[in-house]
């Protein structure tokens, strides 16, 4: 259990430092507690997954005493935040996003908003990830900045196992009477990205990867499905990527 009223706070995302979402989690997370920094990346890192940065030097650009910009990934920010920047006085919680898009199904390792969840978790700081979902033209970030006190509120009254983030989705339009929190599973959907060909100034074609060509999965209790019924996905997710039954038969094939 976390008492967030005096709790140290730690924000990051992908989107980069001056993005909305990020703007309003920490807007959402003053009204728990005054002890809040931001550590984010200092340009949109989305699609970055658990990437580090290796073959080049970071630098952490200081912008007040609790804002810093991190020329690199989400990952990057969490590792200079807690080993660096906190290093002296570590965060609670740590707190991703809020997303501009939803992190479902198979987004989840694509993600660099779950992915900074990701690398708290692995330095044992418990970690909750938020995105908003949106299909249409223009994102709102009203269902969110709604309902996400209420969940954060809740969810740090239960206690996590190590290893495990907690991924949360705001659906684009509420449920009729309302969005209701579902505890879902990871959905799947991938079939395929769209890909699109065409020529550079040269003459030489090049690719862009578009939206993914997908279909949503029959499971009601899956994220996906969740969130298309206007709810509120909140997702456990471990990072013990083993598969167990497999695990029990390849022991028996190599004994």
């Amino acid at each position: 259990m976390i008492d967030l009223t005096n709790a140290r706070i730690l924000i990051s995302n992908d989107d980069g430092i001056d993005a909305p979402g990020i703007k309003l989690l920490e807007q959402l997370a003053r009204e728990f507690s005054d002890d809040v920094w931001v550590i984010a990346p200092s340009m949109e890192q989305s699609g970055a997954g658990h990437s580090l940065t290796l073959r080049r030097p970071l630098r952490i650009h200081k912008r007040d005493e609790r804002h810093f910009a991190v020329d690199g990934t989400p990952t990057d920010c969490i590792l200079l935040g807690l080993q660096q920047v906190m290093r002296d006085s570590p965060p609670d919680i740590v707190l991703s996003g809020i997303n501009r898009g939803g992190n479902l199904g198979e987004d989840v390792t694509y993600s660099g908003t779950v992915a900074a969840a990701m690398e708290a978790t692995l330095l044992n700081v418990p970690a909750v990830a938020f995105s908003q979902y949106f299909a249409s033209d223009m994102i709102d970030w009203t269902i969110a900045e709604k309902y996400l006190k209420d969940v954060l509120a809740t969810l740090v009254t239960t206690t996590w196992p190590k290893g495990v983030l907690i991924n949360v989705n705001f659906p684009e339009h509420e449920a009729n009477g309302g969005a209701e929190v579902k505890i879902a599973k990871q959905g799947q959907r991938k079939i395929g990205d769209h890909i699109a060909e065409r020529l550079d100034p040269r003459g030489e074609p090049y690719y862009w990867i578009g939206a993914i060509q997908s279909e949503l999965p029959e499971d009601n209790k899956a994220d996906l499905r969740v969130i298309e019924q206007g709810n509120i996905s909140v997702t456990p997710i471990s990072l013990d990527f083993t598969h167990y039954e497999t695990f029990e038969k390849l022991t028996k094939a190599f004994p």
